[in-house]
């Protein structure tokens, strides 16, 4: 049988259709921006193969870290014991990070990673109130669009559609506030006045709402939600699984407001995309609330690859790619290349609308209004691209490009040219 039958036959593939799924593509090798199947048919990575590769695949310098550490210590119980790539990760990273934070939490990816941040605020408030649940803070505020991830925790925080009908009746209730804009924003600063005094801790995904179709909104207005939410002492979690490491143009999205996050979460392209790994940062006084000698207020959360060596080391490499002066750079010549790309779009007969960036991410929506025959816009635009030789994922009828920064001009033209291209294909004529 081929790996392809093989495949169909055992294996139960993410976000996947199990009836009517296009057959699975046979990736055999990737290097910098590309990915080579078993025939040896390549396609450009635009999307960073779900936003982690930040630098590309297979670069050396992360295969060499993960290949040291392999070979020296590939795996410890975080509990009781500690290794270098996990000190040094914390110490490269915590000067990096947007706020005043001093301590890393371990974690396995980016779903756990928002799981620990709501239940270090939850318990934050628990242990402050003396383990009084009756006067403890309990509510919690998120954005609608949202998703944080998909244990139950960060289910119950994401907006309520497709990837959490089935468990409707399982999930915390929230409150939850409108995507911000200057229509919406004193709404939404009213409801934080009327439930504040109830409220542990506020999570959202700053600036970019990913999985929610690429939502961008204004720092200003998440600078005035924070604000408001700080007079209440609300902790405020940001989820930069999606948005860290250079993404929105800056190391983080949190730097473009005033107002810093009390915890961050991240994971995505913290190691390059090479291996899974989750951190949950915090700022002193959220730790401070479970340094107490009442046992019972231990943070008692853990996973079997808590801080896995090999992760750490990976994640070390990469810190160490993104902060080099070429990697910046590049960052910043793939947001100049967006924002030129969008003059083109917008001057194209195309059925194109809210066609938006920020920093290397671009994204648009296909008027699926005009054209009655578009509810499968994003699948068509998706099979099509792949085609050319060119691997994009959309969101429902959201199109969006978020390529490794190791992408170069002449690469960079090219996924540019091509996706105009299958757009013509795809819908240009309907």
């Amino acid at each position: 049988m081929s790996y392809q039958e093989l495949d169909s036959k055992h294996i139960w593939h993410p976000f996947t259709h199990q009836k009517m799924a296009d057959e699975n593509l046979f990736i055999e090798k990737a290097e910098g921006a590309w990915l080579y199947d078993d025939k040896g048919k390549k396609y450009l990575d635009a999307i960073s193969s779900w936003w982690v590769n930040i630098h590309g695949h297979a670069h050396p310098k992360i295969a060499d870290a993960i290949a040291h550490q392999a070979a020296t210590l590939e795996h410890i119980i975080f509990a009781g014991f500690t290794h270098k790539p996990a000190v040094e990760l914390a110490e490269n990273l915590i000067p990096l990070l947007p706020g005043e934070f001093t301590k890393i939490f371990y974690s396995d990816n980016g779903s756990t990673s928002t799981e620990v941040a709501l239940k270090m605020s939850i318990q934050y408030w628990w242990n402050l109130n003396e383990k009084n649940s009756s006067t403890s803070r309990k509510k919690i505020l998120a954005f609608r669009n949202s998703y944080h991830g998909d244990t139950f925790g960060a289910m119950s925080v994401s907006d309520r559609g497709i990837f959490t009908l089935a468990f409707q009746d399982l999930l915390f209730e929230v409150i939850y506030l409108d995507t911000p804009s200057s229509e919406n924003i004193q709404k939404t600063l009213t409801i934080i006045e009327e439930y504040g005094q109830h409220v542990a801790c506020f999570i959202y995904e700053p600036l970019v709402q990913g999985a929610g179709g690429m939502k961008m909104y204004e720092a200003d207005l998440l600078d005035q939600i924070l604000t408001k939410a700080k007079e209440f002492d609300i902790i405020c979690i940001a989820d930069e699984v999606m948005t860290g490491f250079g993404r929105t143009g800056k190391v983080f999205a949190s730097e473009h407001m005033r107002q810093k996050p009390d915890i961050i979460c991240l994971s995505k392209g913290l190691t390059g995309g090479a291996l899974p790994l989750g951190i949950t940062a915090c700022v002193s006084k959220i730790h401070d609330a479970f340094v107490q000698n009442d046992r019972m207020m231990t943070f008692f959360h853990g996973h079997s690859f808590t801080a896995n060596p090999i992760s750490c080391a990976s994640a070390v490499a990469s810190l160490a790619l993104l902060k080099e002066d070429q990697c910046m750079a590049a960052i910043e010549r793939i947001s100049a290349a967006n924002k030129k790309y969008i003059t083109e779009l917008e001057d194209q007969q195309l059925p194109l609308v809210n066609i938006r960036q920020q920093g290397t991410i671009l994204a648009f929506e296909v008027d699926e209004g005009r054209h009655e025959y578009l509810n499968v816009t994003g699948h068509l635009i998706g099979r099509s691209a792949m085609e050319k030789g060119l691997y994009i994922r959309p969101l429902g009828n959201t199109v969006y490009l978020m390529p490794p920064y190791c992408i170069n001009e002449e690469e960079s033209t090219h996924m540019f040219t091509t996706l105009t291209d299958t757009l013509y294909r795809s819908i240009g004529n309907w």
